[in-house]
């Protein structure tokens, strides 16, 4: 699958944004020439700043989602549902709570304007740790809840530097639904592709920034340590609290929310002048994969812009992703699914390790022995797979394909 489109639609797709940060994933769908932004939510007043700096035309509402009504998006029609839901409850540095995280009921936030809304397509980006918090148990919920609201979806684990051309090593989970079989049949994630984009590309290594970027003698206790193992143009390094770190693939380590406040999470560079500095903010959304014309607002911290650009995308994976996107639903004819409904769903589940799969309701049924009935007559040989079972065999990768029963509460 290419991902040149052509849309035969009069009218772009609309997209609603949720915990949209700085609007990276929307900015990746509308670099498609494919989607328009009709609505997006962020909290954080910081990241608005950054954002309507941007997207001066975009409708953007400062509210915490919980307060967020669904009729209050305007636009009648909502084509896509967007999000990122913040991560932290499902990342390491969070401590991987998930759901017993305050921050981890935002998922059902998110759940609960699908559910309203029903858009044809769904996208939604996440730590690759959330496949594997709580032994799989925190996703297994995550893809039940999306199956059982008639979505048809697949997940993937995409690195930047190997599916967005940038030099970054950065890992998230992709998920994407579609409200109708064939549009999810038509859907493909993106292929691997060469990164030939270089570090001098993202980073100016001869630029002579103000001076609170510099590491020098006196300044910090371990610049000795800094200036021993920095030594090439080549790398980008860390301070690791006792040691120099190294990111030996030559691409920048994944940048996190804390680069600004710890400390020991800012990469580091041997600038042209052979001095040692810490990256701009300017430079980490470049790392990210933000055009250079994107705007940095002078009256934020930047602390807080290098919190945002942590907490932000590779925006040119976003847009592969999209683009794809836009070719099922140009391509696809059939009528949602929608419409279907029954107190229990059979799910079917196909698995590729943890890090890629695909699921969806292949029935709803009234009663568990109809069910089983129903399983019995599809003759494919697949057994149902138990709640217990599913979480001891996730956690050894390899291939499953199985189905499983879920009570829908609907």
């Amino acid at each position: 699958m290419t991902n040149s489109v052509s849309s035969p639609q009069a009218e772009k797709y609309a997209i609603a944004a949720f915990f949209s940060g700085v609007g990276g994933i929307e900015l990746g769908f509308e670099q498609t020439n494919e989607f328009r932004v009709v609505y997006a939510n962020e909290f954080d007043k910081y990241a608005r700043m950054t954002y309507q700096l941007n997207y001066p035309d975009t409708f953007l509402d400062g509210r915490d989602i919980h307060a967020v009504e669904a009729e209050e998006i305007p636009s009648e029609t909502v084509d896509v549902i967007v999000g990122g839901f913040p991560c932290q409850a499902f990342s390491i540095a969070g401590y991987r709570k998930g759901f017993e995280d305050d921050r981890g009921d935002l998922f059902f936030e998110l759940l609960r304007m699908i559910e309203a809304k029903r858009p044809k397509a769904i996208f939604v980006e996440n730590v690759k740790n959330m496949v594997s918090h709580d032994h799989g148990n925190t996703f297994k919920v995550i893809r039940e809840a999306l199956t059982e609201n008639n979505y048809f979806i697949k997940w993937k684990v995409l690195n930047g530097k190997d599916y967005g051309n940038i030099p970054q090593n950065r890992e998230r989970i992709y998920i994407v639904g579609f409200d109708n079989k064939e549009a999810y049949d038509l859907f493909e994630f993106p292929e691997e592709i060469k990164l030939t984009t270089t570090l001098q590309d993202v980073i100016d290594f001869g630029a002579e920034p103000t001076e609170n970027y510099y590491y020098r003698e006196g300044k910090q206790p371990f610049y000795e340590e800094l200036k021993h193992a920095i030594t090439s143009q080549d790398t980008v390094y860390q301070w690791r609290r006792q040691y120099v770190r190294e990111n030996k693939n030559g691409v920048v380590p994944t940048l996190t929310a804390n680069m600004g406040t710890g400390g020991h999470n800012v990469p580091l560079i041997l600038t042209d002048q052979g001095e040692i500095r810490k990256l701009t903010p300017k430079e980490t959304f470049n790392v990210q994969g933000y055009p250079k014309t994107f705007k940095i607002p002078e009256n934020v911290s930047n602390g807080q812009l290098y919190k945002q650009a942590g907490n932000s995308v590779v925006v040119p994976v976003i847009k592969r992703i999209a683009a794809n996107i836009a070719t099922a639903l140009n391509q696809a004819t059939a009528p949602s699914a929608v419409d279907r409904t029954g107190d229990i769903a059979i799910i079917y589940t196909k698995m590729n390790g943890q890090f890629e799969g695909q699921s969806y309701v292949r029935d709803f049924v009234d009663t568990y022995e109809q069910a089983l009935e129903t399983m019995e007559a599809y003759q494919d040989g697949l057994g149902i797979l138990s709640d217990e079972d599913y979480l001891r065999l996730v956690k050894k990768g390899g291939h499953l394909e199985f189905y499983s029963i879920a009570f829908t509460n609907k």
